[in-house]
């Protein structure tokens, strides 16, 4: 049977009744909560001390008490009793069966079938102290830093609720966020957990607590961390630039460490036993209704067994006055990506394409969409401004265009115009003749032909074959094309021939072949 130590307490209570002499063993045992035999002995050996039954209840001090109970309990040279002997005598076999990880229960029986009967938790003590089972390393409690500082947040998966969009049921996870000093909760449902989620929930809870708490401490979420790192973590972009848009700092726990952010830890599984299971709710927002008025009346106003208090009192009296301003506006959720410059100088974000300036492409830019407007970066720095676009839409600036193909491009019709009439009217205003047509950008490559007969001909011959065909009201660049090469055949025909003159090869000066008499003759 296993040993109950009696308290120090029970025994000066068994003395001091006995001292009354109006009471028996019996009586005695039973007012002190201990057994009659028991009883028994610790007045024999107070008596055996000197203590007096007419002396007075002056004698039990603390020195009596100390000498009764070391007269009575059994001798433990080492700290432990008879059951931690008989198992040091089995420590090898015990450490064996810890190593092929058998359960304490397991272990247990296997002595008892050696005849080793011991009691469970003394077992258990032995497992873990002499033979390597369970918790091995002590820890500390974690001081909670000053009041209105610190935020903890976990995704917890609460369970499943009918969608009335999708009809059918779907998980309902709960982005959980806890104030450090004062314990107070609040829930966001959410049916994913993506970072536009993630942001959504933290907006609500600044509006819950009223401000914004300087620091907050996530879990390794992949909606906030890209790469997890003990030292140096790696955030989203787009959850950074939320945190820094908010001003508060992120303070990322490490993976596998609930140690961290032990506080929102334990709230996951309350949150889920207290609040969610057992409900009906009509709908997501339904839930979240009842979530947050659960927060307040439910988890805030219970007395917490750590702190003593009630969450939503002690945060409302120590912690709401110290947070930093509640956002006024809601968050535009950017998205970022990488897209690649393609051949025509454009590049496609969020299905929507957008112009990029200068020579970029084949390379790989930066690109934040919001609700308006979508910036292009290279290299670190800003390039283009867009005005957003919806998915299918193109926005292009005819200056990120090379000017020799923007026209086209653009199906820029009056600039087309202008380029004919810097040639001559007459060009120009065939020009404005060709593209005057229902669909006049089926029209520009008959256009782009005339000025290209203005740089093989050039501009007069060009000229006056227009002014002669709009007299006519003859329409057609061909014509104008066969006009010019006409013309210039008859120029050909009409010009003098020339005088053929055959030069010698190594043609001399006549003067050269001249007779001329010597000097003295």
């Amino acid at each position: 049977m296993a040993f109950r130590e009696v308290s120090v307490i029970q025994v000066k209570e068994v003395l001091r009744r006995w001292l009354r002499e109006d009471e028996g063993l019996r009586s005695i045992a039973a007012g002190a909560g201990v057994d009659r035999k028991t009883a028994r002995r610790y007045v024999e050996a107070a008596s055996a001390l000197g203590l007096d039954r007419d002396g007075g209840e002056s004698q039990l001090t603390e020195a009596l008490i100390g000498g009764v109970c070391e007269a009575v309990r059994p001798a433990r040279p080492n700290g432990h009793g008879a059951s931690w002997e008989l198992l040091c005598a089995h420590e090898k076999d015990i450490k064996a069966w810890v190593e092929r990880d058998l359960t304490v229960a397991k272990i247990g029986d296997l002595l008892a079938r050696r005849g080793a009967s011991v009691p469970e938790r003394t077992l258990q003590r032995f497992c873990a102290q002499r033979c390597g089972s369970g918790r091995q390393s002590s820890t500390v409690r974690v001081a909670d830093g000053e009041p209105g500082t610190e935020l903890q947040t976990d995704f917890g998966r609460m369970g499943l609720m009918f969608d009335p969009h999708t009809e059918r049921r779907r998980v309902v996870h709960a982005l959980i966020v806890v104030a450090v000093w004062s314990r107070h909760m609040f829930i966001w449902l959410s049916f994913g957990q993506k970072t536009d989620d993630v942001i959504a929930g933290l907006e609500a809870a600044w509006s819950f607590f009223g401000g914004v708490f300087p620091i907050l401490i996530p879990d390794n979420l992949t909606p906030v961390v890209t790469k997890a790192d003990a030292i140096e973590p790696r955030f989203n972009d787009t959850f950074y630039e939320y945190a820094q848009d908010r001003g508060f700092l992120i303070d990322a726990a490490r993976v596998r460490h609930p140690k961290d952010k032990p506080h929102v830890e334990r709230q996951v599984p309350h949150a889920r036993r207290r609040f969610f299971h057992g409900e009906d709710f009509v709908d997501l927002p339904d839930a979240q209704r009842r979530a947050e008025q659960w927060c307040l009346d439910g988890a805030g106003m219970r007395i917490h067994g750590t702190t003593r208090c009630r969450p939503a009192e002690a945060f409302v009296a120590n912690e709401q006055g110290l947070l930093l301003p509640a956002p006024l506006v809601p968050y535009d959720v950017p998205v970022f990506s990488h897209p690649k410059v393609h051949r025509d100088h454009h590049v496609e974000v969020l299905r929507a394409i957008y112009s990029v300036p200068g020579n970029l492409i084949g390379q790989t830019i930066v690109a934040r969409a919001d609700r308006t407007v979508v910036k292009l970066y290279a290299k670190g720095q800003l390039i283009k401004v867009h005005p957003r676009q919806a998915p299918g839409g193109r926005h292009t600036d005819a200056a990120d265009l090379p000017s020799e193909r923007t026209t086209y491009a653009l199906r820029d019709i009056d600039h087309l115009i202008k380029m004919g009439r810097d040639h001559g009217e007459a060009i120009g205003a065939y020009v404005e003749a060709v593209l005057e047509h229902p669909l006049p950008w089926t029209k520009m490559r008959q256009a782009y032909r005339l000025l290209g007969l203005v740089k093989k001909w050039g501009a007069e011959r060009v000229e006056l074959a227009c002014a002669k065909a709009l007299e006519v009201e003859a329409i057609n660049v061909n014509l104008i094309s066969r006009m010019i090469e006409r013309a210039t055949e008859t120029e050909e025909q009409e010009a003098p021939a020339q005088p053929n003159v055959v030069q010698g090869r190594f043609s001399r000066d006549p003067s050269e072949f001249a007779a001329t008499k010597e000097a003295g003759q």
